[in-house]
């Protein structure tokens, strides 16, 4: 789907996924700015696609208002309740049809002027480019402080160091993110589940404005949900298709403990004849350490097993491409097949 005007511009088709609950006093200022914003860059097609997750207000009407004054480049979607953004961030990119996906929240905290920088850093060879809110306009201590400490950590973690995971406002070739299943509060690491796959990233400073209507929907529980999404990340893109590597490391070390244990409560027995076994407390660290480490071990035997019928019942590979070095049909000519048209 990307068209080339001459040698060096690339042109996209560019999708532009806003998750929407509770904004109808933001909607219109939104689609005026992208409008704005997408004419800067006159090479590219786009649309706006506004996903309505079970707001409470009129949202939606304004949705289906701004389809029938724009139909070519406004677009809607109306979840039946309140999944969460991550849900209606999915349900925005199933139905994208551009080859550049742009995620960004309906409050005008992010700027739509920032998109055309975004696309040019993708013409770098990037196939994913993260939005960092370098002078980020809120409370410090409620949201600056905690968001500092959370980025450092998933950086550390994960591995793809970026100064600002949280920021909605990104970059993605459509090939990155369509085979990605989003759930809980997964949307906030795509840039390291695409770098676990192969992907380009990059990070450049994006305007950050003081909300301008309404309230922040963020609050202390999903802080707690970050952390422990944070937690299924780890072993995604640590263990994910090797279980037995998590789970049976640790079942060994406990087994081992456990051996250690019992030759403990042997070696009372033998010094004190008279001592009393059920009593000893190395008898009942040794049984404990024993069966948790067998546990560990037989979780990571059916984690094995899981991993393997779900990678051979959908033939899924276990690795991504970038190129491909094949000859062409009828012809022994060989040829480039690239997963992104550049």
């Amino acid at each position: 789907m990307t068209e080339a005007v001459s040698d060096s511009v690339p042109t996209y088709f560019v999708s532009i996924v806003v998750p929407v609950y509770n904004e109808e006093e933001s909607l219109d200022a939104l689609w005026e700015e992208v409008r704005d914003a997408m004419a800067l860059a006159p090479q590219h097609r786009f649309e706006l696609i506004l996903v309505d997750d079970g707001s409470k207000d009129n949202s939606f009407e304004k949705i289906q208002a701004l389809h029938a004054a724009h139909p070519e480049e406004v677009r809607g979607i109306q979840l039946r309740r309140n999944f969460g953004q991550t849900a209606a961030m999915a349900a925005g990119f199933d139905a994208a049809r551009g080859d550049i996906i742009v995620p960004m929240d309906a409050d005008l905290q992010n700027d739509p002027a920032d998109i055309p920088k975004l696309l040019a850093k993708v013409d770098e060879g990037f196939d994913v480019v993260s939005g960092w809110r370098a002078n980020r306009k809120d409370k410090a201590f409620t949201r600056k402080v905690p968001s500092k400490i959370a980025n450092a950590l998933i950086s550390w973690i994960t591995g793809v160091p970026l100064h600002d995971y949280g920021c909605t406002l990104k970059a993605y070739h459509r090939n990155v993110v369509v085979e990605m299943n989003l759930y809980g509060e997964l949307h906030r690491f795509l840039p390291a589940l695409a770098s676990w796959a192969g992907a380009n990233v990059a990070e450049i400073p994006v305007n950050h404005r003081a909300r301008q209507f309404g309230v922040s929907k963020y609050g202390i529980d999903r802080t707690l949900r970050v952390i422990l999404d944070l937690i299924t990340v780890k072993f995604l893109l640590s263990y994910s298709t090797k279980p037995m590597q998590v789970f049976g490391k640790w079942g060994l070390y406990i087994l081992s403990l456990g051996g250690m244990t019992a030759i403990m409560a042997v070696m009372m027995k033998l010094m004190i004849p008279k001592h009393n076994m059920t009593g000893n407390p190395w008898m009942y660290l040794a049984i404990f350490f024993g069966l948790s480490g067998m546990q560990l071990i037989g979780m990571g035997l059916l984690g094995e097993i899981s991993v393997r019928t779900y990678y051979e019942s959908q033939r899924k590979p276990i690795y991504t491409v970038r190129k491909r070095l094949d000859s062409a049909p009828d012809s022994n000519t060989p040829t480039v097949n690239e997963e992104r048209n550049g």
